[in-house]
């Protein structure tokens, strides 16, 4: 996986990807960090020659016309190298020339394209001037930590005026650069000093706002972030594998997968906030040239002006990315143990980029102030997804039909949505639509743009898939119409008191008896069985084989005789769950789902659209970022400096899903499998809501001791919300076999030994 989706950046990754594994292997990088002085690396003509440094430059100016977007890709494709020179410095130089107004693009951007130039930006310095009737500036001060100065040709500085802040582009010839010894053994930093040195009127960057430079460093280092952190998840589980500890490899012990698996969750969190924070970027371009280059006006810091969704996004991948470069570089010292930690091991020398980078960008907890600023004043990002163009025809056909039944109401219009297949149209007909992603997309928001809502299936909904899947046609005619228009309510008879998360190990006996079966047993945790017509239910009719052998998927009526339903009050007060007890419950042999003894593999099928339907917002409590804002709002104060930093990262949390949603949906679009977004998406949905609730809760202050009751306005709903939330972590497959499933699926860790072996 990688920062880009389509199959265009895809393979731009695996070709930079290629090109960098052949020209610049380890012995490159050591080499540059045992010169005496810092000096182009001998590659450094082939980036051109690859077009890797004018990607995002248009041809007019000896680009390839692309975007930021392509840069990022081939940035954390080289970030993976560790590569040494002045690659990323020169195109964050000339993405801010090419953002400024003026002749200086012109002049520069073509030698910046072709590599006959180098380019350095400094963030931020101490320089100011004056300008003088021609426009021309005389500027003098100093600029520290540089990245790249020392082998810069045109230096991008700001300067300070008395009119406010500009920027200027200057060559490197005319000010002292000298080299400081930097963190980052492969690539140096430098000071940069100018005494009243005369920047020409058309090397002033006009229109280029500080703001705007350092989004786009967030973006292009938040990049190389993200292939840091990309090798040392790679690395590190590749290593895990094959050590040996105490007789096994150490990628088996549970430390290890959970370490290696949040790791993983922290880098995809980076790709996906990059990722759209280069999107956000050029719609905001796209937006800027339709009404003829009027922008909008950006303020000063980390994060712009705050009606601007591409400086919200850029600010969310600056608190992201560089922490987790970071994170995933300590973990990997962690893993690799002791060779992890010699000079001779490649990790340091990530570990180095990774606090440089960050360094560079400046404290994550300055960007999340701009995270809590911009959210606090009404700034969000909508997840849009780009259609194909020949989707309006479908998009017509669909709006025509869903017009119709929105003039229908209550169970008539249900059931029109269960007949038109609009409730799960993935499935085939005569139950969905065998609707392809596109359908499926634009189905929701032509029920969204049209107001309707379709039934609440509950359990129901992972009950369909599996009977319209697995189930004869009786029982498909029988339950699905009911099931879909959300008049049949399900349970589910799946966890047992001694068989948790592991459903594999259940012992309710399922016993051949004439004309079915006889169940015997003890469910628990089952949501709504109270009022359910009909239960799910797996049982054990064969002890013989392995132990996802002998189970039997059965449906059971709820109101058979031997059917006793307890309900369990949960920490709320509330009684969602309950425990069932099964005493020589008949059920019939139509009642099977599947084949007998192949229940497991019906159970899956279920439990996968449990997890999906679990992790796609708030599970009911409505802990969402809108509602912790809304709060914020109510509040009557002002948020100290430490609720806003909390508030800030759950709304970069919040965002970083939406975004990896957004992008499982864009692969599913364009027929690929979604990957590690769609695992890591679910991990975080799941713990996201108590986040979400506990900041909540933080910011109730002294009203935080009343009583958990929705009827007590803010209070009594934020403190019922922390309470519920704490369920999502379980009932949906807990956090840590989620993170076990995400180590061996995703990363190819080993399984957990069989027990006794």
């Amino acid at each position: 996986m990688a920062i880009g989706l389509s199959e265009e950046h895809e393979a731009l990754h695996e070709s930079v990807r290629g090109w960098a594994e052949r020209n610049i292997p380890s012995e490159v990088v050591r080499a540059a960090i045992a010169a005496e002085s810092e000096a182009r690396p001998a590659f450094w003509s082939g980036l051109a020659d690859q077009g890797l440094l004018g990607l995002h430059i248009p041809e007019e100016h000896g680009g390839s016309g692309y975007g930021l977007l392509e840069t990022a890709v081939a940035v954390e494709a080289l970030g993976e190298r560790v590569a040494p020179g002045p690659y990323v410095p020169t195109v964050l130089a000339s993405a801010a020339i090419l953002a400024a107004e003026g002749k200086a693009g012109a002049e520069l951007l073509p030698g910046l394209a072709d590599g006959t130039l180098t380019g350095a930006v400094a963030l931020r310095g101490s320089i100011s001037g004056g300008r003088g009737a021609d426009g021309a500036l005389t500027v003098g001060g100093t600029a520290e930590f540089v990245l790249g100065g020392a082998l810069a040709d045109v230096l991008v500085l700001p300067v300070h005026t008395d009119r406010g802040e500009v920027w200027v582009a200057v060559d490197a010839s005319a000010a002292t650069v000298t080299p400081v010894g930097s963190l980052d053994l492969t690539r140096g930093v430098a000071r940069v000093e100018l005494d009243d040195v005369a920047v020409p009127a058309d090397r002033v960057l006009d229109g280029l706002k500080g703001s705007a430079v350092l989004n786009l460093a967030a973006i292009l280092l938040g990049a190389e972030a993200a292939g840091v952190a990309s090798w040392c998840v790679t690395s590190a589980a590749e290593y895990a594998k094959v050590r040996v500890q105490f007789g096994r490899p150490i990628g088996q012990f549970q430390g290890v997968k959970h370490k290696a698996s949040r790791m993983l969750v922290a880098l995809e969190q980076a790709r996906a906030t990059v990722w759209d924070a280069a999107r956000a970027t050029a719609d905001t371009e796209r937006r800027a040239d339709a009404a003829g280059g009027a922008g909008a006006a950006e303020g000063e810091g980390a994060g712009a002006d705050a009606g601007d969704e591409s400086a919200y996004a850029a600010a969310i991948a600056g608190v992201t990315a560089p922490d987790a470069a970071v994170q995933c570089a300590k973990d990997a010292v962690q893993i690799f143990g002791g060779i992890g930690y010699t000079y001779e091991h490649d990790v340091h020398l990530y570990y180095r980029r990774a606090l440089t980078l960050r360094a560079l960008l400046g404290p994550s907890s300055e960007w999340a102030e701009s995270v809590a600023e911009l959210a606090l004043n009404g700034v969000s990002r909508e997840m849009e997804i780009e259609l194909p163009e020949d989707a309006a025809a479908l998009r017509e056909s669909i709006r025509a039909e869903i017009a119709a039944i929105a003039q229908l109401e209550g169970r008539e219009q249900k059931r029109a949505l269960a007949d038109g297949g609009f409730v799960m149209p993935h499935l085939p007909r005569p139950w969905g639509r065998g609707a392809s992603p596109l359908e499926q997309v634009l189905i929701f928001q032509e029920l969204k743009a049209a107001r309707v809502k379709l039934p609440q299936m509950i359990i129901g909904a992972w009950v369909v898939p599996s009977i319209a899947a697995y189930g004869t046609r009786e029982q498909q005619e029988r339950f699905l119409p009911k099931t879909l228009a959300g008049e049949m309510i399900w349970c589910q008879l799946f966890s047992e008191p001694g068989a948790g998360s592991d459903l594999a190990a259940l012992q309710m006996k399922a016993e051949r008896v004439e004309g079915g079966w006889r169940l015997n047993g003890q469910k628990i945790w089952t949501s709504v069985a109270h009022f359910a017509e009909w239960g799910i239910c797996i049982a054990r009719n064969s002890s013989e084989g392995s132990k996802h052998e002998g189970i039997t998927y059965f449906l059971v009526d709820m109101k058979a005789p031997g059917v006793t339903v307890r309900p369990l009050t949960e920490m709320t007060g509330e009684n969602l769950f309950n425990e069932v007890f099964l005493d020589d419950v008949f059920v019939p042999d139509d009642l099977v789902v599947g084949e007998v003894g192949e229940g497991w593999k019906v159970a899956r099928n279920t439990l996968s659209n449990e997890r999906v339907s679990l992790s796609s917002g708030s599970g009911g409590t409505g802990a969402s970022v809108p509602d912790l804002l809304g709060l914020a709002g109510r509040l009557g104060r002002e948020l100290n400096p430490a609720e806003r930093q909390e508030l800030a990262r759950v709304v970069c949390e919040g965002h970083s899903i939406n975004a990896l949603s957004l992008r499982v949906t864009m692969k599913q679009l364009a027929g690929a499998e979604p990957g590690a977004d769609a695992s890591v998406r679910k991990l975080l949905s799941t713990s996201h809501a108590q986040h979400v609730s506990e900041c909540a809760v933080g910011l109730l202050g002294a009203s935080a001791v009343l009583a958990a009751d929705v009827k007590l306005g803010d209070p009594g709903f934020w403190n019922r919300a922390v309470l519920a939330t704490r369920a999502m972590t379980i009932y949906g497959g807990t956090t840590e076999v989620q993170l076990n499933i995400i180590a061996e699926r995703m990363l190819g860790l080993p399984r957990d030994p069989e027990p006794g072996k």
